[in-house]
């Protein structure tokens, strides 16, 4: 049984079997990248943008669906999915274009949600509204903070603050839509403190998910220079693991966990060498958790004595 509450546990008590998300690329843009903001873009991304690529190969969504389908189906036997729009800011356009870019997803075979990965300054109650009528019965926002530290945020380039962060937040929440936050440990210049701090930023906003990530460094990415020239030093993976045990022990129980680690794409990662053994680095942090007596949310002043029975996900979710 896990020691938090996950995503797949969320799924499985909403629709009671396995759900897959699919990756699917329409081609936005980041204002972070094409001048708005700056050019250069976060300090950690690399110039894929953590996306499939596969638009740039003239594929249509339809045919994303069918090519991502057909590969989950070697290793699972799904036949539910979430629309994951992951790359680059995906509501960075016009609400038309929004619109007409959602359209696309009616009709996909098996798709019963969605998650959109986006900016908070990316975000207004039109396409909020817009996004919300898709009716679906999972509706995420993927939103990336990363820190709630302004001299990091300005550090790494993110072009917001942690203000614009939780103004977006409660605007996507007022609109009835849950928001995932992303959180990355050992950004350059911050340590445990600062990246708890940050948790608990997250702590005291209406979020319902988020995702964990250890920096790494990938190819092509501006961390890559300082990386090399040794201006920045990587997490070592018992460091990554015990920050992460700490994060989990001090989040809320209700928030739904939907990643604990980063992933590189094929061909991407420069280091740490450790990211690339994803199965290692989960199955440590459940251990050090497991071996201290640890839960989600179990040094928090009102947690509960015992590990909370929903964690299981063949239980009812809290209420």
């Amino acid at each position: 049984m896990n020691r938090f509450y996950g995503l797949a546990a969320r799924l499985k008590q909403t629709f009671g079997e396995r759900v897959q998300k699919i990756p699917l690329d329409f081609g936005f843009t980041c204002p972070n990248r094409d001048g708005k903001i700056s050019h250069k873009g976060c300090i950690f991304c690399s110039p894929q943008g953590a996306g499939s690529g596969l638009h740039e190969q003239a594929m249509n969504i339809e045919d994303q669906w069918a090519y991502w389908q057909n590969k989950l189906s070697e290793f699972y036997s799904t036949k539910l999915y979430l629309a994951y729009l992951q790359s680059y800011s995906n509501t960075y356009c016009s609400a038309e274009e929004l619109k007409h870019a959602l359209d696309q997803l009616k009709g996909l075979p098996g798709l019963v949600g969605i998650c959109i990965g986006t900016r908070p300054d990316c975000l207004d109650s039109e396409k909020l509204r817009l996004i919300k009528n898709l009716d679906l019965k999972e509706t995420w926002i993927d939103l990336g903070l990363q820190s709630s530290n302004d001299k990091t945020l300005k550090r790494i380039n993110r072009g917001h603050d942690a203000k614009c962060y939780a103004d977006a937040v409660k605007l996507t929440h007022s609109n009835g839509i849950d928001v995932c936050a992303h959180v990355i440990a050992g950004l350059p210049g911050e340590g445990e403190k600062e990246f708890l701090e940050s948790v608990q930023f997250l702590n005291e906003l209406p979020v319902s998910g988020i995702k964990f990530h250890n920096l790494f460094v990938g190819e092509g990415s501006p961390l890559q220079k300082l990386y090399l020239s040794g201006k920045y030093k990587v997490l070592e993976q018992n460091e990554y693991v015990e920050m992460l045990v700490r994060a989990i022990s001090i989040l809320r129980p209700d928030i739904i966990i939907h990643r604990l680690r980063a992933d590189a794409v094929p061909g991407e990662l420069v280091a740490p060498e450790w990211a690339r053994i994803k199965r290692k680095v989960l199955n440590a942090i459940n251990m050090k958790m497991k071996d201290n007596h640890l839960w989600q949310g179990s040094a928090r002043p009102d947690a509960s004595k015992t590990l909370p029975q929903w964690f299981n996900p063949d239980c009812k979710p809290p209420l």
